[in-house]
């Protein structure tokens, strides 16, 4: 069976999401002491989790990348820009560790807002209800951006915080990635 180009866009996508998912569990498990409420994301990209933790968020990069090459002629420009940019984020990200500073801090929020923004633009590829999921959680993530900015973090802490901003798009990135995948409707 050969992969058309809405397949591979399809796959890339929700294999950013999806291996970024699996290999974040990963590092959070191997990193000794490690809070998913108290640490933020980025201190598994300094410590002993860093070679799992910055392989995936680059690799997340790269299938970004990837995805808006095969899909250049399936989605608007805007989309394409968007994508790239997220890809740019997370790349930076593992790159620039926290150990790099404001540079660091720059590149994260490159990802978050491109991540969110993406989510929000790809409800005009796709139908309801997940067109409406799509636009929940890519304002979702970016509300929690604004949130984990000025400090505010509801009783999550930083980290919990910070994982509202991820956890959503990266539910995004699967859902939509799948939708791509799937078997166009008969008819």
């Amino acid at each position: 069976m050969m992969l058309d180009e809405r397949k591979w866009a399809g796959m890339l996508i929700f294999l950013a999401g999806a291996q970024f998912s699996v290999f974040l569990v990963i590092a959070e498990a191997i990193y000794p002491g490690y809070s998913v409420s108290g640490n933020f994301i980025s201190d598994l990209g300094v410590g002993p989790a860093a070679n799992v933790f910055n392989g995936s968020v680059i690799l997340l990069g790269l299938l970004a990348f990837g995805a808006v090459y095969v899909s250049r002629r399936l989605f608007d420009r805007v989309l394409l820009i968007l994508l790239f940019l997220t890809g740019i984020g997370a790349v930076g990200v593992g790159v620039f560790t926290e150990a790099f500073g404001g540079v660091h801090t720059v590149v994260s929020f490159i990802a978050f807002v491109f991540a969110g923004l993406s989510a929000i633009w790809s409800s005009r590829f796709v139908k309801p209800p997940l067109s409406y999921v799509a636009i929940v959680l890519g304002v979702f993530g970016l509300l929690a951006l604004v949130l984990f900015a000025a400090k505010v973090y509801l009783g999550l802490d930083q980290g919990g915080m910070e994982r509202m901003i991820v956890y959503p798009v990266l539910a995004w990135a699967m859902s939509f990635g799948g939708y791509m995948m799937a078997e166009a409707p008969a008819g």
